[in-house]
C-alpha cells in the first residue's frame, strides 16, 4: 500500500478514535442541551425548506440524540425514516418509515432500525432532508462517519437529486481539516450544538 494512503488511513482512524472519546465524556446535561439545541436549528431548516419526507438515525455512540427531534415531527404529521442495513446489498442502506407503534431491532452494529418491511420502504430520490450521523467534520463540510461508507455510499451524487444531506454535531466534533478520500460526500451543511 502507497505510504500517503496508509498515512490518510491511519490519520483517519486517529481522529475517529479521539473524537469518538471526547464524544463518549459528554456529560448527560450536555447530551441534553445539545438535543435541544439541534433539535431547534433542524426544526427551522425543515420549516424553510417545506419538508414533509425526514430521514433520521438513532442515536449511538455519543451521537447527539434525535428522539425529540423525532417526537416534534411526529405532532406535526411529517414523515420520519430511519436507515436500515440494505438486505441484499451490502454497504447501502434503506430508509424505512419510523411509526410509534413500528418495533425496532438491534442490527449487526448493535444500532436499532425498523423490523425490515418492504411496504415502509422510502427510495432515497423521495426524501427532502437526510440528517446523518457523523463522527467529525470540518469547515469545508466535509464529514467523517464510522469508516463503513453506508452514508457515502447512499448520498453518492446528491447534488444531482432532490434530497440534501445535513450533518448533526456537537462542537467537540469539528476539526480543522480531515484527510479526505475520493469517495468522501461532502455534505450540503452541518448543524452544530
Amino acid at each position: 500500500m502507497h505510504s500517503t494512503t496508509q498515512k490518510t488511513i491511519q490519520s483517519r482512524h486517529n481522529i475517529r478514535q479521539q473524537i469518538r472519546k471526547t464524544r463518549q465524556n459528554l456529560t448527560a446535561l450536555e447530551q441534553t442541551q445539545a438535543e435541544q439545541n439541534i433539535t431547534q436549528q433542524a426544526m427551522d431548516l425543515i420549516t424553510l425548506r417545506q419538508a414533509q419526507n425526514i430521514a433520521l438515525y438513532l442515536a449511538f455512540d455519543g451521537e447527539i440524540s434525535t428522539q425529540l427531534l423525532i417526537e416534534k415531527l411526529w405532532q406535526q404529521g411529517k414523515n420520519v425514516y430511519l436507515p436500515v442495513l440494505h438486505p441484499f446489498c451490502p454497504g447501502y442502506l434503506l430508509f424505512l418509515q419510523h411509526r410509534p407503534n413500528i418495533p425496532l431491532m438491534r442490527n449487526k452494529f448493535g444500532i436499532l432500525e425498523p423490523q425490515l418491511n418492504v411496504q415502509n420502504v422510502l427510495p432515497v430520490e423521495q426524501l427532502d432532508i437526510i440528517f446523518t450521523p457523523l463522527v467529525a467534520f470540518d469547515q469545508q463540510g466535509n464529514r467523517l462517519g464510522m469508516g463503513g461508507g453506508f452514508y457515502d455510499r447512499t448520498l453518492q451524487g446528491w447534488q444531482q437529486k432532490s434530497f440534501i444531506p445535513v450533518g448533526l454535531a456537537h462542537q467537540c466534533q469539528q476539526v480543522e481539516s480531515l484527510p479526505i478520500e475520493s469517495w468522501d460526500m461532502p455534505l450540503f451543511g452541518i448543524l452544530v450544538a
